[in-house]
């Protein structure tokens, strides 16, 4: 698939299962990621990668911190956020590691960190994976980025959820680019 095609047809899988990426591939992903635009060269992120029976840790911090938010949570209500972290045989949490500079602010960084993440949803598609980028309480969650081991100078962008995608592509809307231009007069 060449790159443009790739850019207009990726699309994000919410049933994802095995396999997922292999040792290699998972190496390729997050060099993709690293070539996200990087104002000074700070790399302010970082990856956490979460496979296997580290899943159901993050299930349970899920839990745990669910827990913490709502003391009146049912047990079902655990159990679907332990399940949260079972989505995909790989979940990659991007991290925002935030670095003192005079020039480049910290939304820049935010940013910079969010095209990384992309990048590694693109490269995902690109070789036959797929992949949904979420977020919610749990990245925002102080207990969840604990628990991961987030520093007080770094913030959570997302978990990425990387598998094999399960069943169809769900069909893309077809916008009209022009809608979404406006002509500055200068």
């Amino acid at each position: 698939m060449d790159a443009l095609t790739l850019l207009k047809q990726r699309n994000s899988a919410a049933k994802l299962t095995e396999p997922g990426p292999d040792a290699e591939q998972l190496t390729t992903l997050i060099q993709a990621g690293m070539r996200a635009p990087d104002h000074a060269r700070l790399t302010p992120w970082r990856f956490l990668v979460i496979e296997g029976e580290a899943r159901n840790a993050l299930g349970n911090l899920f839990a745990k911190a669910l827990a913490q938010r709502n003391p009146e949570v049912t047990e079902a209500e655990l159990e679907k956020a332990r399940s949260k972290a079972l989505r995909a045989p790989l979940v990659i949490a991007v991290v925002t590691r935030f670095v003192e500079h005079p020039k480049v602010p910290v939304i820049e960084q935010q940013l910079s960190a969010g095209c990384a993440a992309y990048g590694i949803l693109l490269a995902a598609e690109a070789m036959g994976l797929a992949g949904i980028w979420r977020t919610g309480a749990n990245a925002f969650d102080p207990n969840v980025l604990k628990g991961l081991g987030l520093s007080a100078g770094e913030s959570l962008v997302g978990y990425l959820y990387i598998g094999t995608r399960e069943g169809r592509a769900k069909p893309l809307p077809n916008y009209d680019a022009e809608q979404f231009v406006t002509r500055w007069p200068g």
